[in-house]
């Protein structure tokens, strides 16, 4: 028998928080579209942000990959790709460490620039603030998923648990049973990336659904010099005035 408590956070909360997150953006599309940005900052400080800025971008967008791959790929589907469980679980220890590693370094790195700039420190909001912290949470209880609970203390197989009561959530035939037993860093981790998805339309995160991903896909734009010989009329004749 499942408690009210885990009613709750496995069944009511996610689809609480994907409302918020779908509404919460359309609504910021349709009402503050010049506010999508991140509000650049570089003008007051440039050389740490050269650093942090991608290590924390590149670390969290392996950080999300794995994931995807974690949570949305049976396991059955993996086996007959020909990854077994000892396979992936090296795999997802030690790429799970890289990245985390990369985006926690580059946030942090991001942070102490933030604090101790003081023009930057000047137009940081609580909103920033409030994003910050989330953002610290989620990726160190990921890491303790990935480095304690799955590495000092042995192997948990999340993809007998997590991932199918992730999935059911996105397909309709949630399963709040599969979330109650599992270790509490997983629980800590999925709480707080539930609360920062939230927070996600309201806040400067709302920049990465604006990337410019079509420039990927556009025609090239080709540029061509004019040379002399290329003009159909005579240059006017003058006197030159320097």
């Amino acid at each position: 028998m499942i408690s009210t408590v885990d009613l709750m956070l496995w069944l009511v909360l996610p689809y609480v928080t994907i409302a918020v997150l779908v509404g919460g953006t359309v609504w910021r599309f349709r009402h503050d579209r010049f506010g999508l940005s991140t509000r650049s900052s570089q003008l007051h400080e440039s050389r740490v942000l050269r650093v942090a800025s991608p290590l924390f971008h590149f670390g969290l967008l392996f950080v999300v990959g794995g994931h995807v791959f974690g949570l949305l790929v049976p396991k059955s589907v993996t086996r007959l790709l020909g990854l077994g469980q000892e396979a992936y679980h090296v795999l997802a220890l030690v790429m799970g460490t890289v990245a985390g590693l990369a985006a926690v370094g580059g946030l942090a790195a991001l942070i102490w620039r933030r604090w101790g700039t003081p023009a930057v420190r000047a137009a940081t909001t609580r909103n920033d603030r409030l994003t910050y912290l989330l953002l610290v949470v989620v990726l160190l209880a990921g890491m303790a998923t990935t480095d304690l609970t799955n590495g000092v203390l042995g192997e948990y197989d999340y993809r007998e648990t997590v991932s199918p009561w992730f999935r059911g959530i996105l397909l309709l035939h949630p399963d709040p049973t599969l979330m109650a037993s599992v270790p509490l860093t997983y629980k800590v981790h999925v709480l707080a990336g539930m609360v920062l998805f939230c927070l996600w339309p309201f806040s400067r995160l709302i920049h990465a659904f604006t990337a410019p991903v079509h420039y990927l896909f556009r025609p090239y734009v080709v540029y061509r010099s004019r040379g002399e010989g290329l003009g159909t009329r005579e240059p006017r004749r003058g006197r030159y005035v320097p």
